[in-house]
């Protein structure tokens, strides 16, 4: 009887450690390619694997952030199948899908595939006070750090000098520092401007803003007025005053949005479970950082979406009646 037992035990471990090998198996693990660790991009993915996580026993998804160099970066890694999720700018993401920009020698990335869009992104041109920039003209000369090249940041910057006619040459120096590098930069002296956009407040501008006397310079006039008309994913935008140190007013800019995209090879099932996971909490969703204090649903699913949506995030759309 005792032998019974315990083979009827032992028997019931092994069943045991199947099923936990089984249910291990069942898991799937995706990744979301952000940005910097001061910026907005990655605090995003993590408020986003946040919720996703808090219901992984249910749908056996298990959510990951990963720093990376930025919009650029996050979207060729999805082509590539290395990530599964990003979160790119909206003019970075018109440019993957058509090849255009930094994509021109990638050729389109038709797979690519449309969520949601969250945060308004400005442009910060910030410039320590003693350098005597008051406008973009007075970056000539100057060191300049205009980002490191894979970030959406870049792409903005080389935007913002086209329609300034203005290039790297006219600097000192073009430094292309990493957005978490940036403000020490600027406070020791290595730089003299940075150009950067993210969303409103971000830790960067914080950072800088903190740490030394620095302006952040207006971005506005025709130059900035012919730049809007021709590059449609773009928008005025407005940096708010006192949300910085030493700067108490409201501060003319202009920027994309942020994207939250994928690619048509990743599962409607998987795509779904993120999807509805952030709308389901969608008040929890915009306490998790100021920049989604403002956002709506409605303008989510719609605004600034150039690739296809995905029919995982489709379905739940439908379901809620928003397509």
């Amino acid at each position: 009887m005792v032998l019974k037992q315990t083979l009827l035990a032992s028997a019931a471990t092994v069943a045991l450690g199947f099923a936990g090998a089984a249910s291990a198996a069942e898991q799937q693990f995706i990744t979301i390619g952000t940005g910097g660790v001061t910026g907005v991009y990655y605090p995003t993915g993590g408020a986003i694997c946040r919720l996703v996580n808090k219901d992984r026993k249910e749908h056996g998804i298990r959510c990951s952030v990963e720093s990376t160099g930025g919009s650029v970066y996050n979207t060729r890694t999805i082509r590539e199948g290395e990530l599964e999720f990003g979160v790119v700018q909206s003019d970075v993401q018109k440019a993957g899908l058509d090849g255009t920009g930094a994509f021109e020698a990638d050729g389109p990335f038709e797979g690519l595939r449309a969520l949601f869009s969250v945060h308004p992104e400005p442009m910060h041109l910030m410039a320590r006070k003693d350098a005597n920039i008051a406008s973009v003209e007075d970056l000539k000369g100057k060191k300049v750090n205009i980002a490191n090249p894979g970030s959406g940041t870049r792409v903005l910057a080389d935007t913002l000098m086209q329609y300034s006619g203005l290039s790297a040459d006219d600097f000192a120096l073009a430094a292309e520092l990493k957005s978490s590098e940036q403000a020490a930069a600027l406070c020791d002296g290595k730089i003299d401007a940075t150009i950067w956009a993210s969303g409103l407040p971000n830790g960067s501008s914080q950072e800088a803003t903190s740490s030394c006397d620095v302006n952040i310079v207006p971005l506005s006039g025709e130059n900035i007025d012919t730049l809007l008309a021709e590059n449609t994913p773009y928008a005025a935008a407005t940096i708010p005053g006192g949300m910085y140190p030493g700067n108490p007013d409201d501060i003319p800019s202009w920027g994309p949005k942020a994207t939250f995209v994928t690619s048509a090879d990743v599962s409607d099932e998987v795509v779904y479970a993120v999807v509805s996971a952030v709308f389901e909490n969608f008040d929890d969703f915009k306490k998790l950082h100021p920049a989604f204090a403002r956002l709506t649903e409605e303008e989510m699913v719609s605004d600034a979406l150039s690739a296809e949506i995905h029919p995982g995030a489709m379905k739940y759309y439908k379901e809620r009646g928003w397509k």
